[in-house]
């Protein structure tokens, strides 16, 4: 299969979702250079019919996760924080005890409860007065006692993100987003228009939708605000703009094109963010207490298509779902977003990028 040919198949395939199982789609797939290929498709806004474009931006919820583990592997390499360091060191009022690290929060080790996160969002209209560490003190309030002990296995937990962001500002004595677009998104070259902590440009941001015939819908009443909810365009619900709680966590919006910075930076000889020892330790897949592989590495989980092993983040919220991938083999990455709470992007991305892997080593 030719690259040429893996192009036509992921536009038809991209034609055949966007519009119909999403309202609208970006998909990017990058080497270490240049960008193999890049569409769009469907549409931002429905009732407006306002068409998806590769410089509108979608939230990217829990893709976030790998940019703040790079932030806390930064710290790391400059000697200024380590993976063993006890996270109560830098939080204060921290609720778990003494036995939670920076390592168990990367990879999900701490035994942290994940309550369903999708209540801890605001709208944008209330983000001047909204006050992030009183949200995170509820939070742990509410949740004060760990599911497992630390290192024992591994249990996701949004919570476990949100204290890494107190960890990074504790460290350097800014605000996590604006470390990030220091020390990230600007060293990227990722312009602030197509990613930021909060909505870039209102009028080149989708509407985030949930289909109005899915269990989802029927179920939002039990883990999303009303104050969220929009009207109805179409067969689609529409979600009011709106932010998470905790941007260490989920709070990045972006373009597909823009999170393909991201994934080119892993995928050169020398990246930008850090160095080849650093850079090899967020690849590195990680154990538990008794010495069994977990599925992550400090910030990615681990996957495998056939024979091709990637490492993968996805994200998915009110509104909107994506997906980034690494495939350190095929010295590819990919990235698709939508702005349809409910879309598979995990077989999206199995179909699109397997058309671009083949071609790489010459399989199929």
């Amino acid at each position: 299969m030719t690259l040429s040919a893996g192009s036509i198949t992921a536009r038809a395939y991209i034609e055949r979702l966007a519009g119909g199982r999403v309202p609208g789609l970006q998909y990017v797939v990058v080497d270490g250079d240049n960008a193999l290929f890049e569409h769009a498709g469907g549409w931002a806004d429905v009732g407006r019919r306002t068409p998806m474009t590769l410089d509108t931006t979608m939230m990217a919820y829990s893709m976030t996760k790998t940019v703040t583990a790079v932030a806390v592997l930064q710290l790391v390499e400059q000697g200024k924080l380590r993976l063993e360091d006890e996270a109560a060191r830098h939080v204060p009022g921290f609720p778990y005890g003494d036995g939670v690290t920076v390592l168990h929060l990367l990879v999900h080790t701490s035994g942290i409860p994940n309550p369903i996160p999708l209540r801890w969002a605001h709208l944008v209209s209330e983000d001047s007065a909204f006050d992030e560490g009183a949200a995170l003190d509820r939070v742990l309030r509410a949740h004060p006692r760990l599911r497992s002990r630390p290192g024992d296995r591994f249990r996701y937990s949004n919570i476990g993100y949100w204290l890494l962001g107190r960890v990074v500002e504790d460290v350097t004595g800014q605000r996590y987003a604006d470390y990030a677009r220091e020390r990230i998104l600007k060293p990227l070259g990722a312009p602030r228009r197509a990613m930021d902590f909060g909505i870039p440009d209102p009028g080149s941001h989708a509407g985030g939708y949930l289909a109005r015939r899915s269990v989802m819908n029927a179920m939002k009443g039990f883990v999303t605000d009303r104050r969220l909810w929009g009207g109805h365009e179409g067969r689609w619900l529409r979600f009011e703009s709106h932010l998470l709680d905790g941007p260490a966590f989920g709070g990045l919006v972006g373009t597909a094109r823009a999170f393909a910075l991201f994934l080119q930076d892993q995928l050169r000889p020398q990246s930008v963010l850090l160095n080849r020892r650093t850079r090899e330790l967020l690849r590195t897949q990680q154990r538990n207490n008794a010495g069994g592989l977990i599925p992550m590495t400090p910030g990615w989980h681990v996957g495998r298509i056939g024979r091709a092993a990637c490492l993968f983040k996805e994200g998915g919220g009110g509104g909107f779902h994506c997906e980034m991938r690494l495939y350190p083999s095929q010295r590819i990455g990919s990235v698709v977003m939508t702005n349809g709470t409910a879309f598979d992007s995990t077989s999206a991305l199995n179909h699109l990028d397997a058309a671009f892997f083949r071609a790489e080593s010459g399989e199929g």
